[in-house]
């Protein structure tokens, strides 16, 4: 697959302890916001105290997808990049990814809007990072959209984490399709989405938490932070 692209943006964004209320991730949300809105009520989530880390894949095959530019101006919510969030950006700036057809992928609902809110846009997702880490009581939480392709966080950080690299936290599915259940060092815990299950999954302290809100009969985990355990 080809490099992210990701034109300089910030690689790890950083979130500082949450003294006030929870810090909730969730999975793949794919432009059915309506849906994320009903869970959250279901989970008592308040604005007011709490804040919402998405693991991309925001937009696509849902029919809200436009509405990611105001959930991106919500003081509360927060979000990676994902495959799909990448796909629409690049289409959206007039360098779509060779060989991929993003409309194929749920793509078509950008062409439905004009130019100027193609720009806002791509411009919004073209700005998200490839990584989240969320401070909790009990140490760092990482937060990256398909994979990790390291058995040490700090890799992440590092000169040497390539465009090769940043494409694997993008589309890898290799750590799930191999089992692999050995901890990442010098984080609490890792957390994706990008991979739809029927229910969470965790190997090592890696946790898998796309369970298809944006499915008919899916429903959106949400993921406390602090706990690791999925909100009831």
């Amino acid at each position: 697959m080809e490099s992210a692209q990701r034109s300089g943006n910030l690689r790890v964004a950083r979130f500082g302890l949450n003294t006030k209320g929870r810090d909730l991730a969730v999975g793949d949300i794919h432009g059915h916001f309506g849906r994320l809105e009903a869970a959250l009520a279901a989970a008592r989530f308040s604005p007011e105290h709490d804040r919402l880390f998405s693991v991309g894949d925001l937009v696509d095959r849902g029919p809200e997808s436009a509405e990611v530019l105001a959930w991106l101006e919500r003081p509360w919510f927060h979000a990676i990049c994902g495959n799909h969030d990448l796909m629409t950006w690049r289409r959206a700036m007039n360098n779509p990814i060779p060989d991929v057809d993003h409309r194929v992928h749920g793509g078509e609902w950008l062409d439905a809007c004009d130019r100027g809110t193609q720009a806002r846009i791509a411009a919004r997702l073209n700005g998200l990072p490839l990584a989240i880490e969320v401070e909790t009581p009990d140490g760092v939480v990482g937060l990256v959209h398909a994979d990790f392709p390291y058995d040490d966080w700090q890799a992440i950080h590092g000169a040497g984490f390539s465009p090769e690299d940043e494409d694997a936290c993008l589309w890898s599915i290799d750590r799930y399709r191999m089992q692999y259940a050995k901890p990442v060092r010098n984080v609490r815990a890792v957390v994706h989405g990008h991979m739809t299950l029927r229910k969470p999954a965790q190997l090592g302290n890696v946790y898998y938490i796309d369970t298809g809100g944006w499915q008919d009969g899916g429903k959106f985990t949400l993921l406390d932070l602090h706990t690791l355990k999925p909100c009831r």
